[in-house]
């Protein structure tokens, strides 16, 4: 478990490329064999801090963690399940869906940096190609287009040149189209439910009984039955492919 984090890190250390580090000449630290520059040291404890908004704007938790939320609204269950549960799951999941662009990077990047045939700067370069390529791929041509269009960037022939700091927002607006979409696909039968439960307490005229009380148990009831979980990560895991 701790070579994977240790692993994931990397990966979240090299996706920061396009903030080169600057390197003082003459001065080292010598960190496990190998020389460490002290602004090095300094990029990578400043880096740290920043780890939450790289998985969140570079990975796919953003898309897993707001599904799960609109889940919980859907249901009418604001404390169930709790919210560092859904964090939790969906940090794994989001472990599950990158497993391949880690164990790409880690053939390609991690390995011959730490075997000392790449230097840190093209280990960085190698390190960005699969996390691009995965973003690209979730990337919606239009919110691609948009953001070249804001930046007044010149039409490139290959969608590989486009800089990270084109390629990340135009991610982020992809998914979270993707994901208050199958939002809104979540909330249908939750409704239907809210408005059939609603229905039949007005023609019994008991109005003063609050028709998400009522509903609550049937909604968690169709959810069991349809073996909601297990289609909800589903759906979630194989959207990335």
């Amino acid at each position: 478990m701790a070579k994977l984090l240790k692993k994931i890190f990397y990966v979240l250390f090299m996706s920061c490329a396009f903030c080169q580090p600057v390197f003082a000449d003459g001065v080292s630290i010598n960190i496990g064999g190998r020389d460490t520059g002290p602004l090095d040291i300094i990029f990578l404890t400043t880096l740290i801090p920043l780890l939450p908004a790289i998985i969140l704007t570079m990975t796919s938790f953003t898309r897993i963690i707001i599904v799960f939320s609109f889940l919980k609204n859907a249901m009418g269950t604001a404390q169930v399940p709790p919210s560092q549960v859904i964090v939790g799951l969906s940090l794994m999941l989001t472990v599950f869906v990158m497993s391949p662009v880690i164990k790409q990077i880690d053939t390609q990047a991690y390995t011959p940096y730490k075997d000392g045939t790449l230097t840190q700067e093209e280990a960085i370069k190698e390190a960005v190609k699969p996390l691009k390529e995965f973003m690209l791929k979730q990337t919606k041509k239009e919110d691609m287009s948009l953001f070249l269009s804001i930046t007044k960037s010149k039409k490139v022939e290959n969608i590989n040149e486009v800089g990270m700091e084109v390629v990340v927002p135009a991610f982020i607006v992809s998914e979270l189209k993707r994901a208050f979409i199958m939002g809104f696909c979540l909330f249908i039968p939750f409704i239907v439910i809210d408005m059939i439960v609603s229905s039949i307490l007005m023609s019994l005229g008991m109005m003063m009984l609050p028709p998400a009380m009522i509903s609550l148990p049937f909604k968690m009831l169709l959810f069991l039955l349809a073996d909601g979980w297990d289609l909800l990560v589903k759906t979630l895991v194989t959207s990335f492919r």
